[in-house]
């Protein structure tokens, strides 16, 4: 018996609701709830820095059903803030805009890389214990998008954690990048029970390209692409809950169609899916490996592994608008820590070629990147200061 063994295998994600132009459409966010609730269904995931999204779940649901009948789960990414008691207040923010007493799983947010310091530094592992013991918090985990060695040490030097969440998917399962396998891995070493997020890569994987799409229409006619990716997630031991980003009460109905009375992938399937993996590995890709070698000797700081790896978004999937906002996301953690660079920053000057690996053409694909995911009417930057700055207050 592990933490959340008796949790239904698919959980509710609170990051992509649907909108009303910049408000969440509560309406529809409503009906979503009550569908998902009607089909035995009860985690809920949210963070303080989804912009209404907490606020957005006291409405649905807080207000409207018993509290014994759901799970809350939210995060703080204290990170984005500058001192221990903006980061702690955090917390107390999450309670008072959910509307309960208590939250069942709480998580720090994208730790790993240079995020995690901030939760050593503002001593937020003690606060979290105090409030364990004073009842308001249930759980304590984490959420990361780093890879399989940062899991490792966090769970090393923190016994106390109770579960993780990162991104698993079987298009990620042997990425280099993503190491989603290493990452199962490892949790299961450290016998921490997972959510996984991301089981669809964003969406991605519910409408892949043409090649695996074809794959999975022939093998089921009737089930829907997305399915296999949340199944694939779900049929994994030391699962607490499968979490899909839901935006519209259609994605609801599909979802609840298979998970209602999940079944585990057979060895049917698993083949199927492993054509689906062998395909993907096709696609034409920068074979960037992540060694960072090409770090050191950059004049203008770009991050290039980060900026090659929102690129093959566009090159894998085809999704020019993800690569987009994975290159934003990129650009704004080292902007934010003043160390970063765009690829239109560029000089050209061949260090980073001189000791790649993998005899990459970085200063052409930088070019190429500039002119495809950098947007000129978006300043990304600014406006996650703005949102940051609006959630303190």
């Amino acid at each position: 018996m592990y933490l959340g063994e008796n949790i239904p295998k698919l959980g509710f994600g609170f990051m992509r609701l649907p909108m009303i132009g910049r408000v969440v459409d509560i309406e529809q966010t409503k009906e979503m709830v009550d569908l998902f609730m009607s089909k035995g269904f009860s985690y809920f995931d949210s963070s303080w820095g989804y912009v209404g999204s907490e606020e957005a779940m006291k409405t649905s649901l807080v207000d409207r059903y018993p509290r014994e009948s759901f799970q809350i789960a939210t995060k703080c990414p204290a990170w984005v803030v500058k001192t221990e008691e903006e980061a702690k207040n955090m917390i107390l923010a999450s309670l008072k805009r959910i509307g309960v007493d208590y939250i069942d799983f709480y998580m720090f947010h994208n730790m790993g890389e240079r995020r995690t310091k901030y939760f050593d530094d503002f001593g937020m592992w003690d606060y979290v214990q105090e409030l364990k013991e004073k009842g308001l918090i249930r759980h304590m985990g984490f959420s990361i998008h780093d890879k399989a060695d940062a899991i490792d040490k966090i769970l090393t030097d923190h016994p106390e954690i109770e579960f993780v969440q990162f991104q698993l998917n079987y298009a990620d399962w042997e990425s280099s990048s993503i190491e989603a396998r290493k990452c199962y891995e490892v949790s299961l070493k450290h016998n921490t029970p997972i959510v996984v997020m991301e089981p669809l890569k964003g969406g991605v994987l519910a409408n892949p390209v043409d090649s695996v799409k074809r794959i999975f229409k022939e093998a089921n006619p009737e089930a829907s692409v997305a399915s296999w990716g949340i199944r694939y997630a779900a049929s994994l031991d030391n699962i607490i809950t499968v979490l899909s980003g839901m935006s519209s009460i259609e994605q609801v109905r599909d979802n609840v169609s298979y998970m209602e009375h999940f079944k585990p992938l057979n060895e049917i399937e698993r083949t199927v899916i492993e054509e689906a993996q062998k395909e993907f590995s096709k696609i034409v890709s920068i074979p960037c490996t992540s060694c960072e070698y090409c770090l050191e000797g950059c004049p203008q700081k770009i991050n290039i592994p980060k900026v090659l790896d929102a690129y093959n978004q566009k090159m894998i999937h085809n999704d020019l608008l993800g690569a987009q906002h994975k290159y934003q996301f990129a650009i704004i953690l080292d902007d934010l820590s003043g160390s970063g660079g765009k690829a239109s920053d560029c000089t050209a000057c061949g260090n980073c070629e001189e000791v790649c690996t993998q005899h990459i053409n970085i200063i052409e694909n930088m070019k190429t990147i500039s002119d495809e995911l950098e947007t000129q009417d978006n300043n990304i930057i600014e406006t996650f200061k703005a949102i940051t700055e609006k959630q303190k207050n």
